[in-house]
């Protein structure tokens, strides 16, 4: 049974960005194969919102800012333990843009997210910190939107948080499974998945929306 994708439901499109993709300073494998599928599903939707990661140089989540660390190690900030990354969608290069060959041009919003030197943001809706707003709960609730529906990059990452926060943000959350990719350090995608169940997203593949 295909699922009827209503005028009111949101895809939100999570960092799509030449740094994640093959070639990038912390690709996501396969992460290139899903911007096809993306774009298939974004015609169904009336509403697409995307996110961006959009880092100064200095960003504190990069290891090159801890002397003696290494990619992929992880410190405590004020905020709590901080896994440390490559240098990646630094402001203004290349790594940084939403792939090209992504084509949603009726998308109207694009959050951009881990600005802040400080602070570290993967979901969508707040930052590391559990504090710092996006904004973007606010937007959708002035347009009274219905489901959200995401797909991207990472899915262990950014765009399980962005679902957790939606969820409990009080939003109705489904992510397409075969329309993200993940990293899967140390477990992480298995974790992200029963935290996200637990948390009532629910999980679809892109079929049971295309048909």
């Amino acid at each position: 049974m295909t699922i009827a994708i209503s005028p009111e439901d949101v895809l939100v499109v999570v960092d799509v960005q030449y740094d994640f993709l093959p070639g990038g300073s912390l690709a996501v494998a396969g992460g290139d194969e899903i911007v096809p599928l993306i774009n298939q599903l974004a015609t169904r939707f009336s509403h697409v919102i995307l996110t961006q990661d959009w880092h100064p140089a200095d960003h504190i989540s990069f290891a090159s800012q801890h002397p003696g660390k290494a990619p992929f190690e992880t410190t405590e900030l004020h905020y709590g333990t901080q896994v440390l990354w490559p240098d990646h969608c630094v402001w203004q290069t290349r790594g940084a843009e939403i792939s090209h060959d992504l084509k949603i041009p009726h998308a109207q919003l694009i959050i951009r997210k881990g600005h802040n030197r400080s602070i570290d943001s993967y979901s969508g809706f707040q930052e590391a910190d559990r504090e710092t707003l996006t904004g973007l709960a606010g937007y959708l609730g002035e347009r009274d939107v219905g489901r959200l529906y995401i797909v991207g990059l990472a899915t262990d990452f950014c765009v399980a948080w962005t679902a957790l926060d939606a969820a409990a943000g009080g939003f109705d959350v489904t992510v397409i499974e075969d329309a993200t990719r993940a990293i899967d350090s140390n477990g992480s995608l298995a974790r992200a998945w029963t935290d996200m169940e637990e948390a009532g997203v629910e999980r679809v593949i892109s079929r049971e929306i295309l048909g």
